[in-house]
């Protein structure tokens, strides 16, 4: 038996419970796991870019529901954006990779959700970008936005999806079925 375990013997149970949470809490920041982190503190993470699989879309859902469940919203909607098959110029694609200057990326999304979130006058924005490698189907980017009804929400959410295409520093390059790749503006 170590020290550590006879210190952590002599604490009451909730203090115990709360210095595991707090060690698994930042390895999860340490190691990008947003999943964990979600789980963990049961709050959304900000807008931003992410690696992929480092935040479970399903998970993604119900943190934003949750942080909304209070009454105060009466309209939830989500984008989803998929990877796929037909390209630019109608080419067939195979997949694409993203890539972006993260803290330029980072601050643009955090900076459309804040302004689209008080022009539409909506209860929460946020978008979650991914990066790396991704096959078809896959999703690249989750929006999200609540708000009093379905008609300033849904006008929010599109703002914000138009928005996310041209402003962060984010770079697409689609990979075709003969081989050949091309990177593209307006990721």
């Amino acid at each position: 038996m170590y020290f550590f375990d006879v210190f952590l013997f002599f604490l009451p149970k909730k203090y115990v419970e709360c210095l595991v949470r707090q060690a698994l809490k930042n390895l999860a920041m340490e190691k990008h796991n947003w999943s964990i982190y979600i789980i963990l503190t049961m709050k959304t993470p900000p807008p931003g870019v992410y690696g992929k699989n480092s935040i479970r879309i399903e998970q993604l859902f119900r943190s934003v529901l949750e942080d909304v469940g209070d009454g105060s919203a009466g309209a939830a909607v989500f984008f989803v954006g998929l990877v796929k098959r037909q390209g630019r110029g109608s080419k067939d694609s195979v997949g694409l990779y993203m890539e972006s200057y993260e803290e330029h990326a980072n601050k643009a999304l955090k900076r459309i959700c804040e302004e689209v979130r008080e022009e539409y006058g909506l209860r929460f924005v946020g978008v979650w970008h991914f990066l790396g490698s991704f096959g078809l189907g896959e999703a690249v980017v989750v929006a999200a936005a609540a708000g009093a009804g379905r008609e300033e929400t849904f006008a929010g959410l599109r703002k914000a999806v138009e928005r996310y295409k041209r402003e962060p520093a984010l770079f697409k390059k689609e990979v075709y079925v003969d081989g050949t790749e091309a990177w593209l503006e307006g990721a």
